[in-house]
């Protein structure tokens, strides 16, 4: 079955970087774009950047741009969200999720503290 398990969150500092990783099995990886969402307490899940199935082609929301670096390692079925200057808004869970399908994972917690 298909299986996304997201890793890498924490508690880190006003300014600080963390590196997120979601590994993808059970689907054929990558013919999938893939998508990062947050959801913090109260709030709707939304948006953060996504990934096109080549890599070649990333997009992100207003509020992390210039501050987020998503990739992708398709030999090894990896997405990997690069986090630098975060801020206490920026806490929430964060989500692994292939385009256009039911799926997704249980998320990591990422915590800023100011």
């Amino acid at each position: 079955q298909v299986q996304l398990v997201e890793s890498g969150g924490g508690l880190v500092q006003a300014g600080g970087s963390l590196r997120l990783s979601c590994a993808a099995s059970g689907l054929t990886f990558s013919g999938y774009n893939m998508d990062g969402y947050r959801q913090a307490p109260g709030k709707e899940r939304e948006f953060v950047a996504a990934i096109s199935w080549s890599g070649d082609v990333t997009n992100y929301a207003d509020s992390v741009k210039g501050r987020f670096t998503i990739s992708r390692d398709n030999a090894k079925n990896m997405v990997y969200l690069q986090m630098n200057s975060l801020k206490p808004e920026d806490t929430a869970t964060y989500y692994c999720h292939p385009r256009g399908s039911p799926y997704w994972g249980q998320g990591t917690q990422v915590t800023v503290s100011s």
